[in-house]
Parts: structure tokens; C-alpha cells; sequence
């Protein structure tokens, strides 16, 4: 169904495809995008006949962060649910990152807020020659507490403190480069270049990779217990609801700059 916010399509060769499916508005997630996510991820780890997992983008872009008005709602709801729109977010990207099988993402067009989130949690990131990214929250008067712990196991602490402090946007070979993604490549040769990547793991032994994530995660502090989450969207609904989150998102909504902005 068109309408249905994540779109999952699984090949003859195991690799499942979720196409996240809201164009028209950038992809930017909601609460419906990250219950699909949520409730979806397990199932796809379950199955057996299930090798992969890739990410993409319907439309101009990957994915432009969230829903503005979600968020909104979400600053102004009672602490139970700002808290628990929060745990969503921060849920649906350590299944990602935790995700037993291997992870792609195929990024185009605007790769903003929680897009960076899944281009962190993936086992391999390929963009476009054509992409844009951004750590954006603080633009808004928000944090991106949810995905900070997955930055900077990919980009490093010190590329993880610029991008995440300035909101500056930047190309996908600045992306590469802080180890955001793993390959740049023109929109017309990175579906090539996925299958092939794809076509080697298909090589590999569905056990020896999940046991070798697991590893890999585990024995460097990488998984998430429900204590860390439960304070990372702590900090997340806090700030949202405060009167900076507040007055960012509101100027976000009337395009004007927010009031501390010079």
C-alpha cells in the first residue's frame, strides 16, 4: 500500500528493502515511520530466509530528520508521552544499529537529523554524488540525544562535537571523509556498486555475521541497555519541551529565525 509509511520488499536473494515512504515530506519520520520501523526490524531478524537488510529513501530524498509537526505535538503532550515519542526514536535506531543481519543504506538528496542516525547504525553506507547532510537539531532548539551515542561510534567524538554543534550541512565527500558513509559513487553507478557489496556478503555465513556484529558491539561497549535509552530520551523530550525547543520548532513552522539566532 502506497499510504503505508515504511515499504518493505524482500528479493529472491533474502535482501529486504524498506523504502521509507513519505516524499512529500522529505521522509521525515513520525511516530507511524518508527512503530513500522519498530515493530518490523524484529520480525525481519527472526526470519530466516531474511540475509539483509536495505534502507532507502521514495522521492528526492533519503530521509530529512523529523516531522516538524510531530515534534511539535511532542513538546506540547504531557511528560508521559514526550517521553515516550523520544523512546521511539531512540528505539528504532539501536535496532538498527543492533540488527543481527547486514545493513545498508542508499542515500540521495537530504540526509538530515535522524537520516544521519540510520547512515550511523548501518554496516555499510553508500551515498550519491548528489547527497546532503546535516546534524541539524540544534537549529531547532532540540538535541539529537537519540542518535549521539551512534555518531560517535561512526564519525568519532571530535567529528560527532562539530557537526552536531555548528548544524552545518555538508557533501557527501566531507561524509565519507569523518566516516559517515562508506563509498560516494554518481546516482547512475551506486545501485551497481550496492549488488556487488551485497553479492560478496551473500558469500558469507548468516551465523558467522551475526555472531561477528554481536562481537563487534558488544565487546566494545557498543549495544545500548534500557538504562543509557531511557536517559538518552530523557534528555531528548526535556530539551523539545523546554522553552528553547519550544520557540525553535515554533520559528521552524513560521520560517523565521528563532530569537537567539543573530
Amino acid at each position: 500500500m502506497t499510504e503505508d509509511p515504511v515499504l518493505l520488499h524482500v528479493d529472491a536473494q533474502g535482501i529486504a528493502t524498506a523504502t521509507l515512504n513519505r516524499p512529500s515530506l522529505g521522509n521525515a519520520y513520525n511516530g507511524a515511520m518508527l512503530s513500522a520501523l519498530i515493530e518490523g526490524m524484529p520480525k525481519l531478524a527472526a526470519d530466516p530466509a531474511v540475509r539483509g537488510l536495505v534502507i532507502r529513501g521514495a522521492g528526492r530524498h533519503f530521509q530529512a530528520g523529523a516531522d516538524i509537526n510531530w515534534l511539535s505535538e511532542a513538546a506540547a503532550a504531557p511528560p508521559e508521552q514526550a517521553f515516550a515519542a523520544s523512546m521511539m526514536t531512540t528505539r528504532a535506531m539501536q535496532l538498527l544499529n543492533e540488527f543481527p543481519k547486514p545493513s545498508f543504506a542508499v542515500i540521495h538528496g537530504a540526509c538530515f537529523g535522524g537520516g544521519t542516525g540510520i547512515a550511523c547504525c548501518v554496516d555499510v553506507a553508500l551515498a550519491t554524488t548528489e547527497a546532503s547532510f546535516g546534524i541539524t537539531e540544534v537549529r531547532v532548539g532540540v538535541a539529537p540525544t537519540p542518535i549521539s551515542t551512534h555518531m560517535v561510534h561512526a564519525m568519532g567524538l571530535r567529528h560527532a562535537r562539530r557537526y552536531a554543534i555548528t548544524g552545518e550541512r555538508f557533501g557527501p565527500e566531507e561524509a565519507m571523509r569523518i566516516g559517515l558513509v562508506h563509498e560516494v559513487h554518481a546516482p547512475e553507478a551506486i545501485e551497481a556498486r550496492l549488488q556487488a557489496i551485497i553479492g560478496a556478503m551473500l558469500l558469507s555465513s548468516p551465523a558467522g555475521i551475526a555472531m561477528t556484529k554481536r562481537s563487534l558491539l558488544e565487546s566494545n561497549g557498543l549495544t545500548l541497555s534500557e538504562h543509557q535509552m531511557t536517559a538518552l530520551a530523557n534528555e531528548s523530550w526535556m530539551q523539545r519541551a523546554g522553552a528553547e525547543g519550544r520557540e525553535g520548532l515554533s520559528a521552524f513552522r513560521e520560517k523565521r529565525k528563532p530569537r537567539w539566532a543573530p
